[in-house]
Formats: C-alpha cells, structure tokens, sequence
C-alpha cells in the first residue's frame, strides 16, 4: 500500500508541473485579426451611403448593397485571390473594381466621374481606423503575451494597409502588441490553406508545431488548417454563433473572448487533453 501511495504522490505531482507548465511550454501564439482583436463598427451601409451623399447622391438601399457587396467580394477573391497578388494588381485597382461591381449588383451605376468620388471616400474610409473597433481585451492580452517570453503572430486575410495603417491606428503595433504579421495580401496565400500557417511558424523562427498555438474565431478559415500543420488551436466565440454548438461537439476548444483565453492558460484545471 505504501508504495502505491508513493507512485500516487508521484503522478500527482507530475500533472501538476504539467499543469504550471502550460504557458511556458508555449513559444508562440499566433492570432486572426478581424473577429478576434477587432470588428467592424456599423454597417457596410453606413459608410457606403456617407460616401454617395458626399457625392450629392442619394443613400443606396443598406441591404442591397451588402448583398452586392458579398457577391462582387466572393467573385473578386475567386478570380484575383489575394488581393490581386500574382497579378501584381495595385490595391486600390482591386478595390475599385469591388466596389464598382457591389453597387452593380445591388442595382446603382453612377457615370465615372461620381463614382470616382464615392470611391475614393470608400477607400480612404477602409483604408483608417474608422470603420473598426478594437476588443477591449486585445492590448492587454497581447502584451501580456510577450510579456510573459511567448512571441506573438498575427495570422489573417487582409491587404498590406492591415499592416501598415488601420492595425497601428488602432493601437496594435508591431514591437509592442505583436511581433510579425502574415497578411494574404502581402504574402499571396491565404486561409484556409494551411500554407499561410507554416509561413507563420517561418517568421517564429521555424519553431515547431507543437509549440504554437493559434486563436481565431472560424472552424474552416482557423481551426481546422492550424491543426492540420501540428498547431494547437482554440476559436474564440464572442458574438454567441449557432456554429460554436457544432465546434464543442468536435472537440474543439471555444471560449468566449481572451480573457477567457487568459485564464484558460493559466488555470490549474487544465487536463492533458485540453493541449
């Protein structure tokens, strides 16, 4: 019996020091961007009826528009994925052939010279931090992160003014908040092909899977493709899904923001199955 109770003492004491160890095990964790750290702020409708009333025009059906929106959106990431990427299209020729054929669809054409000035109030507006809102939990995360030695990766479908101006705007910096980004639009891959995720575990310093965990809010676009190249994965269910039902029954890890994710990390009561 005594030795029984040494070999009990034991395995307790090694599932603790897994248990502590969670975090540190952890090298880097790598985030998506929109639906994660940040969301859109109003409707597609709002920004798109300012810039038709700037333009002397009247505001265009919200609905409409957004229906447009999606079907010119889905046909333009079909045929120049990546923003244009291979095809060396500039950003802003991609953008205006989006919004040209969303107003299209949703029934509205505008002779060139007043679309120009709808366009160019669109894209300048997508192109800042206005349309976005940043979680309240997101800085103190991820600083949080690189506090504690673990490098922090942002891994989504955006063009290169993610990176360069709307994330900074925003308060995100590289250096402080994150260290390296990958962007579909900058490196012409995107989720969910599972390459965009080894591109990540590249700028980590070829860290090894297992070492990487990634937090996105899509079962297709993030789950799925991360542990398909050995990451860990967890999504992040902040605006109550129907889908997040479907995600608990396959396994998956969902949480409800980061600072959920926070205290999931650190807690004692993870089980060896939980990573």
């Amino acid at each position: 019996m005594q030795d029984c109770e040494i070999v009990k003492h034991r395995v307790e004491f090694a599932v603790q020091l897994f248990i502590m160890s969670i975090l540190t095990r952890l090298r880097c964790i790598t985030l998506d961007v929109t639906g994660t750290l940040i969301a859109y702020k109003g409707e597609l409708g709002d920004y798109y009826c300012m810039a038709a009333k700037a333009a002397g025009q009247q505001c265009p059906d919200y609905k409409r528009v957004h229906e447009g929106f999606k079907l010119a959106y889905t046909e333009m990431a079909k045929k120049h994925p990546c923003f244009g990427f291979a095809e060396k299209i500039p950003n802003i020729v991609w953008w205006k052939t989006c919004v040209r054929d969303s107003f299209v669809q949703a029934g509205y054409e505008y002779d060139e010279e007043t679309f120009e000035r709808i366009f160019r109030r669109i894209y300048s507006t997508f192109g800042s931090s206005a349309p976005y809102s940043i979680f309240p939990d997101a800085i103190p995360f991820l600083r949080w992160l690189r506090e504690s030695g673990v490098t922090v990766g942002l891994v989504s479908n955006a063009e290169y003014r993610y990176q360069d101006v709307i994330l900074p705007a925003l308060g995100l910096n590289q250096g402080s908040e994150w260290d390296f980004g990958v962007f579909s639009g900058l490196e012409g891959v995107e989720k969910p092909d599972p390459r965009i995720y080894e591109i990540a575990l590249k700028k980590a310093g070829n860290v090894a899977p297992g070492e990487v965990l990634h937090i996105g809010d899509s079962m297709r676009k993030d789950y799925l493709p991360a542990r398909s190249v050995g990451m860990h994965a967890l999504l992040l269910d902040r605006f109550k899904t129907a889908d997040a039902v479907d995600w608990r029954k396959s396994g998956a890890t969902v949480l409800p923001d980061l600072s959920a994710t926070k205290d999931w990390l650190t807690s004692e009561k993870l089980k060896c199955g939980d990573m």
